[in-house]
């Protein structure tokens, strides 16, 4: 059985759309998914689909948004990613990971692949030492003061990807443990 990652999109930041994560864990053990863990309060999920599920990753995300909608009465944008999706995105990191603080080194997961294109106005010498590559249906992006502090940053999050794609961005360590959580057992 595959384990998975959902990665929600905006919950529980300054004071909105709380969503407690035993109440997450609730709901999504009531959709039949098993093994469900959440990790920290900003929105992860690991989950064994249910029997009735077939592991398709849009169906899967799509059915947890109006699950969410249904029970909490907000709207939530879902991702819902693989282990080996979520391990070859850190295995294709283009930045030394292993020689970074954690916080200086995120992931933005998107729902859909983006192209070059829709950066490419975006000029990364005038923003040097930081910087961005993007990836398969990911944008690595390497700040080394922190995110709160990256002009960088701030430039991308005000660019949405494309029209319909859902954007969430994860620190390193988020990244690594989401791989460790949804690994097959040894």
């Amino acid at each position: 059985m595959t384990t998975y990652a959902a990665l929600l999109r905006g919950i529980n930041v300054g004071g909105s759309r709380k969503l407690p994560m035993a109440d997450l864990r609730e709901l999504m053990t009531g959709l039949g998914h098993t093994g469900v863990r959440t990790h920290l309060q900003s929105g992860q999920a690991v989950f064994t689909p249910g029997p009735s599920d077939h592991g398709d990753e849009e169906s899967l995300a799509a059915g947890l948004a109006t699950a969410i909608e249904e029970r909490f009465g907000f709207t939530v944008d879902v991702i819902v990613r693989d282990h080996a999706y979520l391990r070859a995105v850190a295995e294709d990191c283009p930045f030394p990971a292993a020689d970074l603080q954690p916080k200086q080194l995120h992931v933005t997961y998107f729902s859909d692949p983006v192209g070059p294109e829709r950066f490419a106005g975006i000029d990364q010498a005038a923003h040097l030492p930081e910087e961005f590559r993007l990836g398969d249906r990911c944008l690595y992006l390497y700040a080394p003061d922190g995110l709160g502090r990256s002009k960088l940053a701030e430039l991308l999050s005000r660019r949405p990807p494309a029209k319909g794609v859902v954007a969430t961005s994860r620190n390193w360590n988020t990244v690594l443990k989401l791989i460790e959580l949804t690994a097959p057992p040894a």
